[in-house]
């Protein structure tokens, strides 16, 4: 019973915080907006995410549970199809995306909490997308590249994306550069690279 209430408290303070990063950006999302909006101290806040960092982390994880949730088959796998809905629905909400944005440029320097996250989150997201290319394309995609090269080329695309529009959203449209880049995977045959007489 204790661990049930424990878990629902600690998804409406995830709640909160995505209602105020919404509002306010990543950098506005203090423990201690979080905190009021849901009737605790910061300190009682604490007892349930030890620092901010672990908060957002949390906050990522989440969104991760729901992203993926609608945008695989039944068998767990990635769409390529969805995925573009995916960064539609991201640039419905550019207070996550920055969130997101923000802690992985953090990330990256030793010891920061996320690293783990994000370390894990790419292997994850390498692996998934691989396995999509695959199913999409066969063993080799236009280009001759494996679908496992590919991968990072796709997730790469999609978070340089994000970034791009972050800092200049007037002049990059997100999903129309990422309709753009697919555009681009569907051009040319698979393996057509292979062989120069084609």
């Amino acid at each position: 019973m204790v661990r049930a209430r424990s878990a629902e408290r600690r998804a409406e303070i995830l709640r909160a915080t995505l209602e105020v990063i919404a509002e306010r950006g990543c950098r506005g999302a203090s423990l201690s907006a979080v905190a009021e909006r849901v009737g605790l101290s910061q300190q009682g806040l604490l007892h349930y995410f030890p620092t901010k960092e672990a908060l957002l982390v949390a906050v990522l994880e989440e969104r991760d549970q729901w992203d993926t949730g609608g945008g695989t088959r039944s068998d767990g796998a990635w769409r390529i199809d969805l995925l573009t809905s995916l960064v539609e629905y991201n640039a419905m909400r550019p207070g996550i995306v920055q969130t997101f944005s923000a802690l992985l440029g953090e990330s990256v320097t030793e010891g920061h909490p996320a690293r783990e996250f994000f370390t894990r989150r790419y292997a994850q997201v390498r692996a998934s997308m691989a396995a999509m290319l695959r199913a999409e394309y066969g063993e080799r995609m236009p280009g001759g590249l494996t679908p496992e090269r590919a991968a990072p080329l796709l997730v790469a695309t999609m978070d340089g994306l994000q970034y791009q529009w972050l800092l200049d959203p007037d002049s990059v449209d997100m999903p129309a550069a990422f309709q753009d880049f697919l555009a681009l995977l569907r051009s040319a045959e698979p393996g057509a690279a292979e062989d120069p007489s084609s």
